[in-house]
């Protein structure tokens, strides 16, 4: 069994990275830093998804940390080795009472379908509930890189939004993110400061990098 991948947050001072790391950890160290230099600016982000994260850093130490989401000690998706990605890995059982079987993940719920829909499903190997599982994971697969560009690009966009918004380039960079050209966004955020260039790109690199790919699959093919 793998070890659990719990979430990963960053937060920065003003420009610059001052932590990485579990919410924990990143929240005593931005306290220090936020009573050692209370007029500077501090953000705390959802390394992955950079939604913005807040938590009271009055008191002592054990105080602050006793106040923290629970969200600090929720295990973030897991990378499925086949797939080679991190958020789209194997499905975790579900808690669901009522019908189905709970202890497999299987969880009953309602669908509705035409009755040349059932028809079908029900003429597959299996039945209807295997056939339905099937397309599911067909649907997965081929939407994998899709999925992943748009979850890229809008953690990327609000990280941009939340520390860069008033930066020289932040429109052109913005449209090349959402353009997918690669080029042209490390061009316009190359005089962001490091901090923020470094973070941003991490962020992004999926959502370009599957462009990139895309580019080379449909020219391999004139």
């Amino acid at each position: 069994m793998s070890r659990p991948n719990f979430a990963e947050f960053v937060a920065f001072e003003d420009s610059r990275c001052i932590a990485r790391g579990s919410m924990a950890a990143v929240a005593l160290q931005v306290k220090a830093a936020m009573d050692a230099r209370p007029l500077a600016r501090f953000m705390v982000f959802n390394a992955s998804t950079s939604d913005i994260m807040d938590f009271d850093h009055r008191g002592t130490p054990e105080e602050v940390l006793a106040r923290l989401p629970a969200l600090a000690s929720t295990p973030a998706p897991e990378c499925d080795p086949a797939e080679g990605q991190m958020g789209l890995g194997e499905d975790k059982p579900l808690v669901h009472a009522g019908p189905g079987r709970p202890k497999l993940g299987v969880v009953a719920r309602e669908v509705t379908l035409l009755p040349r829909h059932w028809a079908w499903l029900s003429s597959q190997p299996g039945g209807a509930s295997v056939a339905i599982r099937k397309l599911v994971e067909q649907a997965r697969r081929e939407s994998l890189d899709t999925d992943l560009r748009r979850m890229s690009q809008e953690a990327a966009y609000k990280f941009m939004s939340a520390m860069a918004g008033s930066l020289e380039g932040f429109e052109e960079a913005a449209r090349a993110l959402f353009a997918a050209d690669p080029v042209r966004f490390d061009a316009m955020i190359s005089t962001w400061p490091q901090d923020i260039q470094m973070h941003l790109q991490q962020l992004a690199q999926p959502a370009l990098a599957s462009a990139e790919k895309q580019l080379k699959l449909e020219s391999s093919r004139v």
